[in-house]
């Protein structure tokens, strides 16, 4: 890595952006400063011209204001009122400057370093290249045995009813060309937890190509998943999606008109 390249990228507001990565936030002071100092050291010594945006989803910490306070040129904060992570995301992609698109988690469970593989599949012609804790090759670190069961369950049960080929629709770490994101986000309404296997349906009925991709992911202490309860929600959720889809709700969506309530302010 290159300091020097890190502070060019900090220092000098960028005209084109080619990688913009979203990281939906809620009440992640304790997580915030690391992610973001492990991806501007990363990517930095990689691509010069990329950006970050925090999606603070009304946030009651001081999230919002640590991200401030650092005064990175290329990072954007966008301060809204709780939706869920879903909403959280779609913000930050429709703000989203890049010719790629990424959303990683805050808690940086999938390390930044994945991304490479990630970018690779975009390069030889895939549409979306997913995370994958599932996939042949991914490795899993201080993940409880419950909560592998139960991930496997919840996998299994979503593959059926869904449709979704994808064998982990939940992973938190999804790279999207810059159109696929914008058609795909501007269809989805899954404001909550299961806003990645929406747009993972939304993705397979439009015809998109989407690469699974094997990643490294630690289960990093302090998780706001409820494995019980999520799991749940998630399944009520699979039969509204299908409902939705049934109804014509995916047909005619605006990308451009998810702005209400959200303060964007630039470093």
């Amino acid at each position: 890595m290159s300091y020097a390249n890190f502070e060019r990228w900090r220092d000098v507001k960028l005209d084109k952006i080619e990688l913009s990565i979203v990281i939906p936030a809620y009440n992640e002071e304790i997580r915030i400063l690391p992610t973001l100092a492990a991806m501007g050291a990363f990517v930095s010594s990689y691509m010069p011209n990329w950006e970050v945006i925090v999606s603070d989803d009304g946030s009651k910490d001081t999230t919002a204001a640590l991200v401030k306070d650092l005064g990175w040129k290329n990072l954007k904060l966008i301060e809204h009122a709780n939706t869920g992570k879903g909403g959280a995301v779609k913000r930050g992609v429709m703000a989203a400057e890049g010719d790629y698109i990424l959303f990683a988690d805050a808690d940086n469970s999938t390390p930044i370093e994945e991304l490479m593989r990630m970018m690779e599949k975009l390069h030889e012609g895939a549409d979306i290249a997913v995370g994958s804790r599932a996939a042949e090759g991914a490795i899993e670190e201080n993940k409880s045995f419950f909560r592998h069961l139960v991930s496997w369950g919840l996998r299994t049960v979503a593959g059926w009813l869904s449709g979704v080929k994808v064998k982990d629709t939940q992973c938190g770490f999804k790279l999207f060309k810059r159109d696929v994101a914008q058609d795909l986000f501007g269809k989805q309404q899954m404001e909550g937890f299961s806003f990645d296997l929406e747009l993972l349906y939304l993705a397979n009925k439009l015809g998109y190509k989407v690469a699974e991709v094997p990643v490294r992911w630690f289960d990093a202490p302090g998780s706001k998943v409820n494995s019980v309860k999520d799991s749940i929600r998630f399944l009520k959720d699979i039969f509204a999606v299908r409902k939705l889809d049934r109804q014509g709700a995916y047909a005619e969506r605006d990308a451009h008109a998810y702005s209400a309530g959200q303060h964007v302010s630039a470093q």
